[in-house]
């Protein structure tokens, strides 16, 4: 508590001061641009890791940045998201997950918290559909992998159940909201954003033009002979596909630590 109070003080005579106008002008009213869903992990800052100014953002966070399908809880999540979209009328919304993530290592192990955490138990059933999908397409992952594969997973699956809210789906037709997916790794402080094209996480200075409508992030349907989820050419870092230096780990941006193959497969059970 020591060092919060300092913090305050510090706040206070500091930052405060030196952005008094802004403060001003935010007592007014706010206007954020962004709806920033994300994970209660202490290690994840939305301010800190896009250098967002006070007020940029809309932020809902919760464990596992888990958003339940409309009527499925009467939590604070379907509020903030009705009110963000309909009273703020904000147009980009990002779902991001983490590397490490503690709900998702739970998810993966769920029936062992039911006696030792019920609520959390409770809580992460919302995200069954990331866990079936996992558990039915993946198992032939485990431990870094798997975990990894299954935070990605569920960025897509909550990206699923923001479109089932009316005020979501209606913006969505009208195209006047964009949904992002993102991946923030702890360890490098990189940040990997879904793209629909190459139905891959890259860099989001990478992405390449949308060929989907913006709410079909699992795709269905590939022509002939085509390979989903695979690194534009123009971002490819080896010509051979085996990686860096012809070894056998994937060439897929976020993906170093699988095999080509394993990579390939990422998200396969999305269809």
């Amino acid at each position: 508590m020591k060092k919060l109070i300092e913090g305050l003080q510090k706040f206070q005579s500091g930052y405060f001061l030196s952005h008094r106008e802004l403060f001003e002008e935010l007592s007014q009213g706010q206007h954020p641009r962004i709806l920033f869903i994300t994970c209660s992990d202490s290690r994840v800052d939305p301010n800190l890791i896009t250098q967002a100014e006070v007020g940029d953002l809309f932020v809902i966070r919760n464990a596992g940045n888990i958003i339940p399908p409309f009527g499925a809880a009467n939590g604070g999540e379907g509020a903030a998201i009705e009110y963000a979209i309909s009273a703020l009328d904000i147009q980009q919304a990002i779902v991001c997950g983490h590397s490490h993530c503690g709900a998702m290592k739970g998810l993966l192990k769920l029936n062992s918290l039911q006696e030792k955490m019920p609520l959390v138990y409770d809580w992460l059933k919302h995200a069954e559909a990331t866990r079936r999908l996992v558990k039915d397409n993946y198992s032939h992952l485990e431990g870094e992998e798997l975990l990894e594969v299954t935070v990605a997973e569920n960025v897509l699956t909550q990206l699923e159940n923001l479109q089932t809210y009316p005020v979501i789906h209606s913006r969505l037709h009208q195209k006047k909201l964009t949904l992002h997916g993102w991946i923030y790794r702890i360890e490098t402080g990189e940040v990997l954003e879904y793209d629909r094209a190459s139905h891959d996480f890259i860099a989001p200075q990478s992405s390449i033009t949308d060929t989907e409508p913006e709410y079909s992030f699992h795709p269905r349907n590939h022509a002939p002979g085509s390979t989903p989820f695979k690194r534009p050419a123009t971002t490819r870092a080896s010509s051979n596909g085996n990686g860096k230096n012809g070894s056998n780990r994937s060439s897929l941006p976020g993906y170093e630590q699988f095999s080509p193959e394993q990579a390939q497969r990422i998200y396969r059970g999305s269809y």
